[in-house]
This record gives structure tokens, C-alpha cells and sequence, in this order.
């Protein structure tokens, strides 16, 4: 397995001039991050919690004849604190707040409110849920302990399209002979739904199962508002995941097993732009390690597609996104006979894996859960564990969307100066926006969508108008970049086609849009690079960077592709 971790000190933040976005936080007993969100400024928002003791006993305390006595006097002076931690572009922690209950609790979730505050949800210590609102700043503005008189338990916590928030989770049966069914429970343990709005007013709670064990484990919402839940559910030493489909007011449509030949334990499901769901799902193989399989399915219980990844150790994706353009990433643990890494992996659409990565120590790490951030780039939160130490640390890190680990840098080319720079690129090229010449993203990315600027099919000579866009977008662009030249890695242009062109079959037409989209980014470049006077030529030569993406970032609207807009040519100023 490899390994890659780097503490965020303040040593190194002063002799190194770039560093990876990990960032470990050591507290006293076993911590963790479980959850993590994006704030409205940009910055990363991470829950989870952290550990608090007394020390001894105090002279007030008296005497105890019992254990119990004993720990009923600490019962409002130790446990579990639901802990919040932000984190800005450059790593660097702005908030680190502890919420400590009457009840003390651990933090499973989080969720934004539309006023940048956050809804967190998660566990107390004597099987009760909890619900707490806190404003911009991590103060306490309610929280709610609910559930059943039974043991409950907090898996996931999903923020619904009408504002609501959604609670999964799983309650313990526990019933009388004159007691309703369906008030006690179904079973040895139900799926338990609570719906609560933004102010923690309780909108509905509910139970569902059947006489089996089963645990809700995460959910996902419809287009039509309907909630598919993903649960587990155990038969003695069997595993199954079942889906369970109700509507947004909790009634249920319909309860399905997904049966297979061996032991299998739900993680994720995620709802797709094209309304079907993915689902999170490990099994075991032959050697007894468990093997990440991936299913879709349609609101049907139609099983559309169903993928396992065989690999030769232990690997489980807990937490699964996507990206804009279909492929999917995922974050969880990879495990061996000596110890575990953080995994992270890309997918495409039909779930064939395109790259994965390993980051951790030789002791025990794992990633929990991820967001994709708004300019593609990824944080993940979960444990890391030091050598020679048997307590687990909050850790939180930045990939690019490559799973390549995220850069801070000294020297300022960081997110903050991504953010300035932006806003001129906006500034600089205000027209060509207002009059949908190009588009601008947040990643320094720019994009044409003037159906002029396009080629035609199979084509990669520039027409007149491209040159003259080209000569007016290169007056303005390359001024701006020798003006900040020494926070430029590279500007690359890429070339891209649609589909339809050279496809004979799969492969050869792979390999005639890849030569296609590279000729087009070439035609490019050097039409810009020779238009230029000796001193910007040797400037752009240092700078310069073409690729070609054959039909693999085309563009979709309305889940088609747009033949016309993908045969273009794309650039990203890199830092």
C-alpha cells in the first residue's frame, strides 16, 4: 500500500513553500470527523467529536458505595462533545467549537441552512437522537433530543429540496403483549425516519421493517419528491441492503432486498442527474474480504447496472459523489493485514474504476465521507492514527479532482488568490461574457459557447471567425497573465469533440477523436503563439500546455449530449 501524510504545522508553514492539504488534529482519547459540508465563503466545515473526562474527584463529591453512583455523578461532567471544525483555502483553522449536551453526544452529520449556519445531527450516550441548530459561528441556537423509548441510533442526515432535514437511522424494538405493533417496532431493530424543518420542529417520525433486523443506513430524494432509503438488513450472520421507497410525507411505496450469494453491508446511495440511484454496497469475496459493488437502480426496483471492484485487499467506498460530468468519486478505507489507508477513487458513469489512491500512516487511517467543492476540487474528513499510538485523530484533507492531494502554498497562489484572480478575469473579459462569447469558472477555467467558435464535424482548421476571436482574446488575456506571471503554472488548451464523428466502432473512434481533439488544441496554440512578437513567444513557450480529450467531456443538457457545443476547444489557467 502507499503512503502519504503530512502535518499541517507551523513549522512547516514557514520553510515550505507548498505543502498537501492534510490537516491533523490531535485531542486527548479517540476523536474523529465524520461529516463534511462547504460554507458559503468557500471555507470546509467538518463535524464529528471529540472526548471529555474528569480528572478525579473533587472533595464535593463525596463518597460513592457503588460504581453507578459513581457514574451518575459524571454524567453531566464526561463523555462525547459534538465538535465542529472550519478550515479556510489555505488550511489554515478559522473554528473549532465543542457543543456539549446534557446528554452528551456525538456528531454524525451535518447540513447547511440557507442563513450559512448548520444543522448537525447525531447519537447520545443513552440511545437517544439529537438535532442541533447552530448560527454562522457555531453557537447554539436549539437542539432537540427525540426518538423512541427504545434504543435508537443515527446513521446519515439528509437536507431535503423543500428545507426539511431527513434523519436515518434505526430503532430497537421494544413492546408489550398489549402494545401496538407499529408503535413498539416491527422487528429486533426498524428503520426510523424523522423529518424536522430548518427551526428543529418535528414534522414526522416513522418506523419501517418487517419481523427481520434491519438498520436504515443513508437516503436520497426523487425529482418527484418521493425518499428512497438505503437500510441493512440481518438475518442471523446474513447480510442484506434492502431499499425502501416512501413519499415525502414518510408513507411507504415499497420495501426490496437485494439478495446475492454473499454477506453484503450498505453504505451510500446517491441520487444521479438522470434520476436513477447508486448505490454504496461491500461484499465478501472467497478470501472473506470485503469487496466494493456498485449498483443502479431506477425508482422501479428495476437492478440496472451491478459492478464489483475485485481488488486484493479489503476496500470499502462509505461515501460517494458526483461530479457535473458524470463520473462518480469515492472516499473509505482500504485495509491489509497490517493496517488501513484512507482510499479514494474515481469512476465513470458505468462505475469502471479510472484511478485510485491510498493516503495514510502505517497505523490505522480511513476517510468517513467527502463533498465535491464548487471548483471540482474535493474534502474528505475521517481518522488518522499515529505510529505507535492506539487513538484515533480528526483529519481532514483537499484533493484535486484528479485524487491527486491538494496544495497550499506560501508564496500566496493559493485559493484566496484564486478568488482575485477570478474577479479580474470577470472584469477583463465583461463584454465577451455579457454577449455569451465565453463563460468564466471559478477554477480559472474558460469555456466558449458561441456557436461560431465551434468546429464542424471532423474539422480542425480555424476558420476567420475563430482567428478573429483569437487575436482579440489573446490581446487581453496575455497581458494579464505576464502581469501575474509569477502565480502561473501553465495555461492549457484543450481540444474536445463529440461523439458521432469517426466511430466505426468503440476503439477506433476513441483513437480518431483523441488524434482529432489533440489537432484542434494544436491549431490553437499555434495560431495564438505565432501572432505574437519574440519576447511573448518565449514567454508563452514556458506556459503553453495542449491536450487533447477525445469525446470524454462532452457536453450534456438535459441528459444529451450537445453535439454542436462539444466540438470546441476549452482553457484553464493553472496555478
Amino acid at each position: 500500500m502507499r503512503y502519504l501524510l503530512i502535518i499541517i504545522t507551523l513549522i512547516s508553514s514557514l520553510y515550505a513553500k507548498e505543502a498537501p492539504f492534510s490537516i491533523i488534529i490531535d485531542e486527548p482519547f479517540n476523536n474523529a470527523l465524520l461529516d463534511i459540508t462547504e460554507d458559503f465563503d468557500r471555507s470546509m466545515s467538518a463535524v464529528g467529536f471529540i472526548k471529555s473526562y474528569k480528572n478525579g474527584l473533587k472533595e464535593s463529591d463525596g463518597i460513592y458505595t457503588n460504581a453507578f453512583d459513581y457514574l451518575a455523578s459524571l454524567s453531566n461532567s464526561n463523555g462525547s462533545l459534538i465538535h465542529l471544525v472550519k478550515v479556510g483555502s489555505n488550511a489554515d483553522i478559522e473554528l473549532r467549537k465543542s457543543i456539549k449536551l446534557s446528554q452528551f453526544a456525538e456528531a454524525l452529520g451535518v447540513v447547511k441552512t440557507h442563513d450559512n449556519g448548520y444543522i448537525v445531527a447525531g447519537n447520545t450516550i443513552n440511545g437517544s437522537l439529537v438535532i442541533v441548530g447552530l448560527d454562522v459561528n457555531a453557537n447554539m441556537i436549539f437542539h432537540k433530543i427525540f426518538g423512541t423509548p427504545n434504543q435508537d441510533k443515527m446513521s446519515k442526515i439528509h437536507l431535503l429540496r423543500d428545507g426539511g432535514v431527513l434523519i436515518i437511522g434505526s430503532s430497537t424494538t421494544s413492546r408489550t403483549d398489549t402494545g401496538n405493533l407499529f408503535q413498539g417496532g416491527l422487528g429486533l431493530n426498524d428503520i426510523y425516519l424523522a423529518k424536522f424543518s430548518m427551526r428543529g420542529e418535528m414534522l414526522w417520525s416513522k418506523k419501517y421493517g418487517s419481523a427481520d433486523d434491519e438498520n436504515g443506513v443513508d437516503a436520497a430524494e426523487a425529482e418527484d419528491g418521493s425518499i428512497i432509503i438505503l437500510g441493512q438488513k440481518n438475518i442471523g450472520r446474513e447480510k442484506i441492503p434492502t431499499i425502501l421507497r416512501v413519499t415525502q410525507h414518510g408513507e411507504k411505496i415499497w420495501l426490496y432486498d437485494i439478495k446475492g450469494e454473499k454477506n453484503t453491508t450498505a453504505h451510500k446511495i446517491l441520487k444521479l442527474r438522470d434520476n436513477t440511484f447508486a448505490l454504496s454496497l461491500s461484499q465478501l469475496n472467497d478470501m472473506n474480504k470485503e469487496q466494493i459493488r456498485l449498483l443502479k437502480v431506477d425508482l422501479q426496483q428495476n437492478i440496472l447496472l451491478d459492478k464489483t471492484i475485485n481488488t486484493n485487499y479489503t476496500s470499502i467506498l462509505k461515501d460517494i459523489k458526483e461530479f457535473s460530468d458524470g463520473k462518480i468519486v469515492g472516499v473509505g478505507v482500504v485495509e491489509d493485514q497490517y493496517n488501513s489507508d484512507g482510499l479514494a477513487m474515481l469512476l465513470d458513469s458505468n462505475f469502471k474504476m479510472l484511478a485510485q489512491e491510498h493516503y495514510g500512516s502505517d497505523s490505522r487511517d480511513a476517510f468517513y465521507a467527502l463533498k465535491i467543492l464548487h471548483n471540482s476540487q474535493i474534502g474528505a474528513v475521517g481518522i488518522h492514527t499515529d505510529k505507535d499510538s492506539q487513538e484515533s485523530n480528526m483529519w481532514i484533507v483537499k484533493l484535486n479532482s484528479n485524487l491527486k492531494m491538494a496544495q497550499i502554498f506560501k508564496n500566496g497562489a493559493s485559493k484566496a488568490n484564486t478568488n482575485t484572480l477570478y474577479a479580474q478575469l470577470l472584469e477583463l473579459f465583461r463584454d465577451e461574457i455579457a454577449t455569451k462569447k465565453l463563460i468564466i469558472k471559478e477554477d480559472l477555467s474558460i469555456e466558449l459557447i458561441d456557436s461560431a467558435l465551434y468546429f464542424n464535424v471532423g474539422e480542425f482548421v480555424l476558420t476567420s471567425n475563430q482567428k478573429l476571436f483569437l487575436e482579440k482574446f489573446s490581446l487581453k488575456l496575455l497581458p494579464f497573465l505576464k502581469k501575474n506571471k509569477e502565480l502561473f503554472k501553465t495555461l492549457e488548451v484543450s481540444g474536445h469533440t463529440s461523439s458521432e464523428w469517426g466511430m466505426s466502432d468503440f476503439s477506433i473512434g476513441y483513437i480518431n477523436n483523441t488524434e482529432l481533439s489533440m489537432k484542434r488544441s494544436f491549431s490553437t496554440i499555434s495560431y495564438i503563439f505565432n501572432i505574437q512578437n519574440q519576447e511573448t513567444k518565449i514567454f508563452l513557450s514556458e506556459l503553453l500546455k495542449g491536450s487533447g480529450f477525445s469525446f470524454s467531456k462532452r457536453v450534456i443538457v438535459e441528459n444529451r449530449e450537445d453535439k454542436e457545443r462539444s466540438r470546441r476547444v476549452s482553457f484553464r489557467i493553472i496555478l
